[in-house]
């Protein structure tokens, strides 16, 4: 069987995050997630509210570094639950119970600038080392820059 989701919307809130009687702790989250098409009546776009639950290193995660208006990109599965409401009704509840959360924006003005692209729960953003040794076999000597100015006319590049 397969039960996949990805969705990517905008935090309706901030992050709340609990811990179970055991300890764990667990995120919840909406999202606000546009629909790729038109109303055909009002002529434009609706937006879907979808729960979001994380559980333990990705809850924590969450609750650290998501604030209310973040784009967020969410990988994980469907799960339809039932539930007694305060009334007594039975009811059931959608929610996506989230592996991977990932940043969908660009940090924010005045957090450093940078980007946040790609990165998943459990380390923030830092920018990737260099490589040890550059492509094509070639080592620039210790303390020499790896790249030289080209001197002459920029019509005889190849490109």
């Amino acid at each position: 069987m397969l039960n996949r989701i990805i969705i990517m919307g905008r935090l309706v809130a901030d992050p709340e995050l609990r811990t179970t009687p055991t300890g764990t702790p667990v995120a919840t989250v909406r999202l606000a997630v546009d629909r790729d098409f038109k109303n055909k009546q009002t002529g434009e776009r609706e937006t879907d509210f979808i729960n979001v639950v994380a559980w333990r290193q990705t809850a924590e995660f969450i609750s650290r570094y998501f604030t209310k208006g973040r784009m967020a990109v969410v990988e994980g599965r469907l799960q339809i639950r039932p539930y007694t409401d305060r009334d007594g009704n039975k009811r059931t509840a959608a929610e996506v119970v989230a592996e991977n959360f990932y940043f969908g924006d660009s940090r924010r003005d005045g957090d450093g600038g940078g980007s946040y692209g790609g990165q998943s729960y459990g380390q923030p953003y830092s920018a990737p080392a260099a490589p040890q040794q550059p492509a094509m076999g070639y080592s620039a000597p210790e303390g020499e820059d790896q790249f030289a100015e080209l001197v002459g006319d920029e019509n005889d590049l190849p490109f």
